[in-house]
Formats: C-alpha cells, structure tokens, sequence
C-alpha cells in the first residue's frame, strides 16, 4: 500500500475536496429516511397538505444535494485515480527501461507487459473505488446505525449483534483472498507469454503445422488462469452470500420485533418504516464493503508485484567518468569471464585488442558466447572478472548514455518497429535526411526502399512486409545512421546473397574508415577479410589472427573452413 500511497500523495488536497463532497452528499442522503418517518408520524395526523408538501420538498432537496455531491465526488475521483496511476505507469515503464539486463531475465518480458497493463489496471480501479463507494458504503453504515440508535435502540442492538460475525468473515477472506490473486497473477504472466510467442512465431508454427500443439499449450494455461481464478473466486464468493444471508436474518428479526413493539405501543409505524429504509442502507453498504474488499485484494497483490519491480536492481551509471586515451587500442578485453547464472561460466579469459577503423570478426559453434561477448562490451552485463575497456577507459567508469552513443548495433534478433522507413533509421535520433539516405545507401537497401516508395514507405510491426534480406538491410542502415564510433552486427548478414554481402563490407571499409567493426558471424566467408578474428568454443578462446595465421594454426577454424569453403584449397584461395 506504501506504493499506492505514494502516488496518490500529490493529490490529497483534490482527494479531500472530493472527499468532502462525497461525505456531504452521503450525510444528506442519511436524512431522507428520518424525513419520511416523520411525515408519517408527526405531519400526516396533522392532515396539514402544506406542511406534507414543505417536508416532502425537504426530501427532493436532499436527494438533489446529495446527487450533486456524488457527482462532483465521482468525477474528482476519476481524475484523481487516472493522473496517480498514469504517473505510476509512466515511473513504472522508465524503471523498466533502466532495469539490468539480468534482473528483466528474472522477471521475464511477459510478467512485465503483465504488470505494466493489468496490474497497473487493477490499482486504478482500487483507487477511484476508494474515492467513490469507499468513503461513501463507510459513513451509510455508521451514519445508519448511529440513527437507528436514536429511532428505536432495541431494534438497533439486534443488528449491533450481527457486526462481530461480519468482522472475522471479511478478516478471514481478506487473509486467504490475496495470496490467492498473487498465484492468479503468475498464470496471467505464463497466459501473456504463450500469446506473445505465437503471435511471434505464428508463421513457423503454421509452416511446421504445429497449431494444434500450440492450441493443446494455451489451453492447458488458460485452465491454469481460470482454475486459480475459480480458487480465488470461491474464496471470496464467500463473503457476499454469508453477509447477506446475515444482514436478512436481522432483517427478519427486526420486522418481527418492530411489529410486536409497535403492536404494544413501545414504537410507532413511521420509526418501523425508517428503520427499515436504514436497515437496506445498511445491508446495502455492507454488500458494497464486500465487493471493495474483493478489488481491494487484487489491487494489493498487484500493487505489490509493482513495487517488487520498482524495487529491481538498475543500470549503475559511472560516478567518476575519466579522460579517454586517444592512443590506447579502440577496444580491448582483458581475462574476461562472465556467468548468466553465477554458477557455469558462460564466457573465460577472453582476451583481445582492436584497433581505430578495424575489424574484428567473431566465428564459433552456437552458444559458444559469440553475443556474450557484445552485451558484455556494450554493458548490458557486467563482467565478474577482468575488464573491457574502450580508448583505455573501462566501460563501467563510461556514463551509461555516453558509452551507448557510442554504438552503431544490429543484434541477432533485432527488430523493426511500425511506422516509416525513415523512422526506423532515425528512431528517435537526431539524424539528418542525407545521413538516413547515405546509411540507406551503404548498407545496399536504397534500391528496394526507392522501389517501395521510399524512405516514407510504411513499415508494419517488426517489419512483416518486407523480406529477411531487406529487413536485415534496413537494421544494418539504423545502425550506420550517425557514423558511429564502433558498430556491432551480429549475424546481421545471413539473410543476404554474396554479392550484397559483399558490397556492404566494401561500403563498410571505405565510408567508415574510422570506425571500429565487430562481425559475428557463421559464415567464413563473412569475416575472413577482417583484420582480426577471434574463434570461439564452449566460451574459450580457440584462436586469434587473420584468416591465413588461423588456417595455419587453429584446427577448429580449420574445420570450418572446409565444411563452408569446401576444403584447405579453397580455404586459402
């Protein structure tokens, strides 16, 4: 609750107004009953029409006032509850965005879009209910109780009895009810990551005719998610049919005692018929206790699975950032060692140097930690032991804004976003249209991005609308936009043909003369011709030189060779 607290913190000045207003009109509202009864009681044996007017018109002036008051109440609640939970979902997604790459591994990307929509969703509800029925089911209550006190008090203290049973039946679901929501949660994260990954891999499933099987899983969630939705609403179900079954009980009670005190003259005919207008009040905003408390439950399971985010360890920035060495090599890894686990290293004693303007390419088997090695240099993980340094600065002594600027980067399985060509080279950065068209041009995509209609050309999500090869081109353009200092493409050229494969490096070597280049690849013939290339096996050096040294030296290197390039002979050709 601390959390929600928080946010609602800065508007407790239009909370209180609207407060007010709900506490005003509810008060008015409590008069009605007390009117009527003396209509029937007092003013109708009078058999005076005026006064039966007056007090009937005192009656639509309170029902008058006290709709006002829940209107204006009503509508500042809404707003209160859609500025906090905008605000927190805002906090929410910019803490997200700044989580290490470690602890969104820990969450999982699902259980964040879940958190980021429906939990957010269920505070929001939590909030404004608050602030409507919240303040008002409260005061109907006490207000009720407090007048059938002063109406007829034996009568009151059959209902009074009632209050302890009611007491231990919303502690009881409380306790049980939360817990529940919190595991219902979890199976919403599982739901939300079988959704995305169809939606994702909806073409190879259909191509490999594995819709059924993909039906068979999102069923058997989906019975998760309405099975522990089924627990938790059992568990509360509870509450709503037991009070009522209570609050009718006194309710039969009081008409049974109310007739025989009437019957004896110890009460009169229009308390009885107040009475029982307090009565229904009363049950009314019992009920209505038992339904926030239901919201409330799944507002605090979320809003605890909120917090636990906001709680999640961030990227650190550096605190003393220190002078580059404009004569130290462009990149070097120093015995690195990494482990996404802390338990198998998945990275050991790495080390190597690349020059300003040179290129690094990157060989091994998959897994091998060929990507490894590029979130490690662009920090999204931190190293356990050694160091990576860039121009003799350690990357964790670079702010993190800084380091990143750095980079020019199309990652293995990088993605398009919807809207224009142009928009997904800029992508948010302030980048000139001859910079785009130049990027364009270099990474040999100007041709088909002029053939679909240009750089205004609509892109669909994730770029669907164009083929692996152009999608790839179109990355490789993103990341040259800006001439950086150091570019990244890891296997950013599988999809294309030889010759393009080769245009793209001749554009590379002679319009980013000083840019420093790391290919990852599975293809020789990819990196071959760069200046250096490190071959990796089981996260362990195997060899490092140019192509012709590892041919003479490195076997492993060797046997790629002559898987892909058909033998020793045309290896060396």
């Amino acid at each position: 609750m601390q959390l929600i607290i928080k946010y609602i913190k800065p508007y407790l000045w239009r909370m209180a107004g609207g407060m007010t207003a709900k506490f005003l009109g509810t008060v008015v509202e409590l008069f009605i009953p007390s009117i009527l009864a003396m209509i029937l009681d007092d003013i109708i044996p009078l058999q005076d029409a005026g006064k039966v007017y007056l007090y009937g018109g005192l009656m639509v002036l309170c029902a008058l006032l006290a709709w006002l008051g829940n209107v204006t109440a009503n509508r500042v609640a809404a707003s209160v509850s859609r500025d906090s939970v905008r605000t927190l979902r805002h906090d929410l997604f910019k803490h997200i965005m700044g989580l290490t790459s470690r602890e969104i591994d820990r969450f999982t990307v699902p259980s964040l879009i879940s958190r980021m929509t429906t939990d957010t969703f269920y505070v929001y509800r939590m909030v404004g209910m608050m602030q409507r029925i919240g303040i008002r089911a409260p005061i109907l209550l006490l207000g009720g109780i407090l007048i059938t006190l002063s109406l007829d008090a034996a009568l009151s203290l059959l209902m009074i009895a009632l209050m302890p049973f009611m007491v231990l039946i919303v502690f009881f679901i409380s306790k049980k009810g939360v817990p529940l929501y919190a595991k219902l949660q979890e199976h919403v994260d599982n739901l939300v990551r079988i959704v995305r990954e169809n939606m994702t891999g909806a073409r190879i499933i259909k191509a490999l005719v594995k819709t059924e099987d993909e039906k068979a899983r999102f069923r058997k969630v989906n019975e998760q998610v309405a099975s522990s939705e089924t627990h938790a609403a059992a568990i509360m179900s509870i509450n709503s049919p037991t009070m009522q079954f209570l609050l009718n009980m006194g309710l039969v009670l009081v008409v049974y005692v109310g007739a025989k005190r009437v019957h004896t003259g110890l009460s009169q005919p229009g308390n009885i018929v107040a009475f029982l207008s307090y009565f229904t009040i009363i049950l009314n905003a019992m009920l209505t206790i038992t339904r926030i408390l239901t919201m409330y439950s799944k507002a605090l399971a979320s809003a605890r699975r909120i917090d636990e985010v906001m709680h999640g360890e961030t990227e650190q920035d550096a605190k003393a950032p220190q002078t580059p060495d404009m004569k130290a090599p462009k990149v070097e890894f120093e015995n690195v060692t990494f482990s996404y686990n802390k338990k198998m290293p998945d990275v050991q004693k790495i080390s190597f140097r690349l020059g300003k303007g040179q290129h690094l390419g990157i060989l091994g088997p998959t897994g091998s930690g060929k990507s490894t090695l590029v979130k490690l240099l662009m920090r999204l993980y931190d190293v356990d032991e050694g160091s990576i340094r860039i121009d003799g600065v350690d990357v964790r002594d670079i702010p993190l804004g800084e380091l990143r600027r750095k980079f020019g980067v199309v990652f293995q399985n990088d993605a398009l976003f919807r809207g224009t060509i142009e928009e997904n080279v800029k992508l948010g950065r302030e980048i000139s249209m001859e910079e785009v068209e130049k990027a364009l041009k270099d990474a040999q995509a100007a041709m088909f991005v002029e053939e679909k209609g240009g750089v205004g050309s609509e892109v669909v999500s994730r770029g669907h609308n164009f083929s692996g090869g152009q999608q790839q081109r179109m990355l490789v353009s993103r990341a040259l936009a800006g001439t950086p200092e150091l570019l990244i493409l890891d296997d950013a050229s599988s999809a294309l043909d030889f010759r393009t494969e080769a245009a793209l490096r001749r554009a590379l070597r002679e319009e980013y003369r000083n840019t420093a280049t790391v290919m990852i690849a599975q293809r020789i013939s990819a990196i071959m011709h760069c200046d250096v290339i490190l071959v990796l096996e089981d996260g362990e050096m195997k060899g490092l030189g140019t192509h012709e040294e590892l041919m003479e030296n490195c076997e492993l290197y060797r046997e790629i060779a002559a898987l892909q390039l058909g033998g020793d002979e045309h290896a060396n050709g």
